[in-house]
């Protein structure tokens, strides 16, 4: 702690309330970033803490290094205060896992971890005897690294591989293009790709905003977290060009089953053929690949499989806009989110926690590529919208960074809205309130015989959390009240943190992975019930798209998959 006050010019130290959201914070620094993001765990219970974060970084693929805090030497292995063999406890979590035993190792050591966090995209972690650093060490006896550090060269595509993949896109009668996180900073040779071949475009929930939410043909993201149009094109598809992407549901519900060619591009060899059979498999920088296949391509005529997709995209919208722009009734996600819309600059940040959160805002936050977003995407812990918005404001202070969460995440770490006021950090936290773990109760809903246990709990109202830690704060439940809330918040949060506790419904939203719209495969009884539970009258299946446009339908469906 002496160092990090000798080196405040170059380090800044942020005190957080919980050792979790420290490590959240650095998980979240290194995913808007690409530096690496540290956190600090004292001995024992300091250090245990800090594992959510540390799993969520190690999942996401992210560099992160900890400290954490040991016994003394003279006290090691003694069964002392808070001493324990700490080595083990991370030893799942870490790519480098070494307890430092030497005080002149000790900087080789730090070294050590946060080259191997950069060179292996995880975390690293080093515990520390407390007696060790308080020893001289002579300067020379140890260096750094840090000025022989490269980011690795990007693998170039076979060109005899790209022209593979160029003749089955050519014809394929049901292409569809399935792009993840990989692909950040392709956008513009996605969209083109889309364009030229007529091809429509689904991506993993992650990789939302890499092409605009607005592009006709961008049509979502599959299984749950998910929207309708591409959970139906995926089921129909013939062809899939997965760029970029490690789909973690792919397996267990057999997205690819109705796939006759798959072709795969990714950076990574153990990536490719890992979720599914490829007729085609390239080992590229997605950027640079389809460059290479844009290069070769001439462009098709729409089809009717582009068409009946368009279509369906464009009822699909107007769907969700009939949500958004309701103006009686009581509140819900969806006109929060379109207030949130409202008054977001096109370039904010927002920070998601986990939880139905995820899938509305998946549905309704219109982003695009000038927007970053975070969550928790592998590991999907909760708790992680405070955090995340922290570490965004620190590292982008002239850009307006949202906290969206359910009140489940929020309460998990609503301790640290004080460290976003004690360091003026200028956010805006939107907490949806419906007094339940939704994305569970939908999901007990599926699962259990009739019952909902463990999901449903009593009312905070985080209004007076905020207010107790000297943030502004606002309760709002109803729709007239969204536009005055949301045009203060953001005047407010020019210069410091505001909360609004949006008390809202705690229904389901449309589950798009079990639609009951086709009167032609499910009883009609079902499909009336369904389209007045989700509001949904004017929604239609992708089967009358595909039927107008002159194409049968498979009737195949996606496997939900895990829950």
């Amino acid at each position: 702690m002496d160092a990090l006050e000798a080196e405040k010019s170059q380090l800044q130290y942020i005190q957080v309330r919980h050792e979790e959201v420290g490590a959240m914070a650095a998980a979240a620094d290194a995913k808007l970033t690409g530096k690496i993001g540290v956190c600090f765990g004292s001995a024992g219970p300091g250090g245990t803490h800090l594992l959510n974060g540390l799993y969520d970084a190690r999942e996401d693929h992210v560099p992160v290094l900890a400290l954490i805090g040991q016994f003394g030497t003279s006290g090691m292995n003694m069964d002392t205060f808070q001493e324990m063999n700490e080595n083990p406890i991370y030893a799942d979590v870490a790519i480098y896992n070494v307890t430092a035993v030497n005080a002149n190792t000790l900087p080789h050591v730090i070294d050590e971890a946060i080259r191997r966090a950069y060179a292996h995209q995880g975390v690293a972690v080093v515990q520390i005897p407390v007696d060790l650093p308080w020893q001289l060490i002579k300067a020379e006896d140890w260096y750094s690294s840090a000025n022989s550090y490269q980011k690795p060269l990007l693998p170039q595509p076979n060109p005899e591989k790209i022209k593979q993949v160029v003749d089955i896109l050519q014809t394929a009668k049901r292409p569809l293009i399935y792009y993840g996180i990989g692909t950040r900073g392709a956008g513009k040779e996605l969209q083109a790709l889309s364009q030229q071949l007529k091809i429509p475009l689904i991506s993993t929930y992650p990789a939302k905003g890499i092409v605009p939410d607005d592009y006709v043909a961008y049509l979502g993201s599959a299984n749950r977290v998910a929207q309708k149009p591409a959970n139906e094109a995926l089921a129909q598809a013939d062809t899939v060009l997965f760029i970029g992407n490690n789909y973690p549901f792919a397996e267990v519900s057999k997205a690819f089953k109705n796939t006759s060619k798959f072709l795969q591009i990714d950076i990574d060899p153990a990536k490719l053929g890992k979720r599914h059979k490829t007729n085609v498999a390239v080992l590229a920088d997605a950027k640079l690949a389809l460059a290479a296949i844009l290069q070769q391509i001439s462009e098709r005529d729409a089809t009717p499989w582009w068409q009946a997709n368009l279509a369906n995209n464009k009822n699909w919208r107007q769907y969700l806009a009939s949500l958004e722009n309701k103006t009686d009734g009581p509140l819900q996600a969806y006109q929060v989110l379109k207030a949130v819309n409202q008054v977001a600059d096109p370039d904010a940040v927002f920070s998601i926690d986990v939880g139905d959160i995820n899938l509305n805002a998946n549905r309704h936050l219109k982003l695009t590529p000038k927007n970053q977003h975070i969550t928790s995407n592998l590991f999907a812990t909760m708790g992680v919208g405070i955090p995340g918005a922290i570490a965004a404001k620190l590292n982008y202070p002239s850009r307006q960074v949202f906290n969206l969460a359910g009140d489940g995440g929020a309460a998990m770490t609503m301790q640290d809205l004080a460290t976003q006021v004690q360091y003026r950090l200028p956010i805006i936290n939107v907490v949806f309130t419906n007094h339940q773990y939704g994305f569970i109760k939908d999901e007990q809903e599926d699962t259990n015989k009739n019952d909902f246990i463990g999901v449903e709990f009593n009312d905070i109202d985080f209004s007076k959390i905020a207010s107790g830690v000297h943030m502004k704060a606002f309760r709002i439940d109803r729709i007239d009240q969204l536009t005055d809330t949301f045009n203060q918040a953001r005047d407010l949060a020019k210069t410091e943190p505001v909360l609004i506790d949006a008390v809202i419904t705690g229904e389901r939203p449309l589950p798009a992975e079990k639609l009951r719209l086709d009167s032609s495969v499910y009883p009609i009884n079902e499909v009336q019930a369904f389209k007045q539970r989700y509001a949904a009258e004017d929604l239609h299946p992708l089967a009358t798209y595909l039927a107008k446009y002159g194409l049968t339908d498979a009737q195949n469906e996606v496997g939900q998959g895990g829950f």
